[in-house]
């Protein structure tokens, strides 16, 4: 790589961590990835094909163990929901969840979700997208890190239909603040769902998970972010 091409690279907004996969998410990745896995090679995506209906798209950034995911898919079959991970042992983990509840309503890829966003999706082609718990870099120095930046706020914005909900959370509080003044700076393009301006009660579509009844009962407060495009 050139010095020029090093010093325009992207800063990555996470650390690939490789757990070991147990043996149902090995088997999960052999027998149900061809079925719900997405190749992505920088191109436009085509969803409505790719779910095969033209149902309401929703997009998960960083799903973690895919359990909140495949709830909301689980609750709502009507809507169409689409997971970003980069870390293989999560996504084991929702293809058995997948499995387990028999959805067809969840498509995963495995890929940077800030390239998805900016170079795979068309504009105006998703009902909403979740952020949940996304990695605070809470060092001062790593900052420039975290993902949610003005300008993929300005991507959220050309992908989401009018209408359409963000939903962000963190149970850390700077970072809650940060996301909050980032979020409002972007007033015409999203409108801030609570009147006065702040967080948003957390909404029973959000699963309420062992991660944050942990972090509750060591005092972590958690904050509901939601807001409307214009």
């Amino acid at each position: 790589m050139s010095e020029a091409n090093s010093h325009h690279r992207r800063i990555r907004s996470y650390v690939l961590r490789e757990g070991r996969l147990t043996q149902g998410q090995q088997r999960a990745f052999e027998q149900l990835w061809p079925d719900f896995g997405i190749p992505f090679d920088g191109n436009r995506l085509g969803l409505q094909t790719l779910f095969e209906n033209s149902a309401p798209i929703y997009l998960e950034i960083g799903f973690g163990d895919g359990e909140s995911l495949a709830q909301m898919a689980a609750c709502n079959p009507d809507n169409n929901y689409l997971g970003v991970e980069m870390h293989r042992p999560g996504i084991g983990h929702l293809l058995l969840k997948i499995e387990q509840l028999m959805l067809t309503n969840i498509r995963i890829i495995r890929h940077d979700a800030v390239e998805v966003i900016t170079q795979g999706l068309a504009d105006a082609s998703l009902s909403g997208v979740y952020l949940f718990f996304p990695d605070p870099w809470h060092k001062r120095r790593h900052n420039k890190r975290r993902i949610l930046q003005p300008a993929l706020v300005e991507q959220l914005a050309r992908v989401m239909r009018p209408g359409g909900v963000f939903h962000a959370a963190t149970d850390w509080e700077e970072y809650a603040e940060y996301m909050l003044q980032v979020m409002n700076a972007a007033d015409q393009a999203f409108r801030n769902c609570t009147p006065d301006g702040g967080y948003s009660p957390r909404p029973d579509y959000r699963l309420l998970t062992k991660f944050e009844q942990r972090g509750q009962q060591l005092g972590h407060r958690v904050r509901d972010l939601i807001f409307q495009r214009r």
